[in-house]
């Protein structure tokens, strides 16, 4: 019998923030296995806000989305079929075909999970947020103990674990955030020290200097803006900056920082990366984070919106700022 998908295809190329009419729901009959390849039944998908960038027709480092074709992203499935002898139907593994509740995949793409962990976690903590958040910090940021940090959108998929992250380490961690939720979380949860509201704080520059009044050392940036400018004029000299991402400027024209020049004056050190440069890390990473987890030293939240269908609005409402912690499609 014919199997078939149902995909979420890119129709339109959006021009600022993506509205409904830039995706649609399609189904696809998908051939049969052959060797090296598996059918795997899609359980949870990730939405996440560098997708954006994949909807624009640019160089970056990853392709864009093709127009009228599946897009693509982490996911999280049990094998059906498997033409490959490293997996077994009833498999649980983790993959890059996700918008579609059914994948037919190589298996070289895939990797078999351990299940004493929620599935999900692998497209959080045990996946590539959590290795954006080791990696950028430690690696990049170079923490020390008793450093003052400063997380952006700290209540996100990635912001959440560099904070936690950050207090494992010894360091004073101020946080931003958007919600009384969010920032009540980060606080009894999380265990940071301070949160600043962006959303009603008139100067988050002025803020962050109440917050920290001996400067920062540290800054995890997840948003760009406003928040590298109040980071970049509370740093102590020799501060490092790690670049995540700039979720304000993915809809609209990029805005640099007005007081760039502090960077040189200051002699900081702002490195962009992406996580996938650092998959050297990984048994490191997931070594330490599984440990963390088990001993209740990282906690995460999800927002988990149910049916492929709804992917597109969850990954809309990212923008704003609607989720606590990893934006998640949970598919059957």
């Amino acid at each position: 019998m014919p199997k078939i998908a149902r995909e979420i295809h890119l129709v339109k190329r959006p021009t600022g923030l993506p509205g409904p009419d830039s995706f649609r729901l399609a189904e696809r009959q998908l051939a049969e296995p052959v060797s090296g390849q598996l059918l795997v039944r899609n359980q949870w998908i990730s939405v996440d806000p560098y997708m954006r960038g994949r909807m624009t027709e640019k160089k970056s480092f990853i392709p864009p989305f093709a127009l009228n074709e599946v897009m693509e992203g982490a996911a999280v499935g049990i094998v059906e079929e498997s033409r490959d002898p490293a997996f077994k139907p009833g498999d649980t593994v983790s993959h890059f075909a996700g918008w579609r509740d059914l994948a037919l995949i190589d298996a070289a793409g895939a990797a078999v999970v351990d299940p004493a962990f929620p599935l999900q976690a692998y497209l959080g903590p045990l996946g590539f947020p959590g290795l954006a958040a080791y990696a950028g910090f430690l690696r990049l940021g170079e923490p020390r103990p008793g450093e003052t940090v400063f997380v952006s959108a700290a209540a996100g998929a990635v912001g959440s674990l560099v904070a936690q992250i950050a207090r494992i380490k010894g360091n004073h961690v101020i946080a931003s955030a958007g919600s009384p939720d969010k920032i009540d979380w980060l606080l009894k949860e999380a265990g940071v020290d301070q949160v600043i509201n962006y959303k009603t704080e008139k100067d988050i520059t002025a803020a962050l200097a109440k917050a920290a009044p001996r400067g920062i050392d540290i800054y995890f940036d997840n948003v760009g803006g406003d928040h590298l400018e109040a980071a970049i004029a509370n740093a102590n000299d020799f501060a490092r900056f790690t670049l995540c991402g700039m979720i304000a400027q993915y809809n609209g024209e990029p805005i640099g920082p007005r007081n760039i020049y502090a960077v040189i004056e200051k002699s900081l050190k702002l490195q962009g990366f992406i996580a996938s440069n650092h998959l050297d890390l990984w048994p490191d990473f997931q070594r330490d984070m599984k440990q963390w987890i088990t001993d209740g030293r990282i906690k995460w939240k999800e927002t988990v919106v149910e049916g492929l269908e709804n992917s597109p609005q969850a990954f809309l409402d990212i923008f704003a700022g609607a989720n606590a912690g990893k934006m998640l499609v949970k598919l059957g």
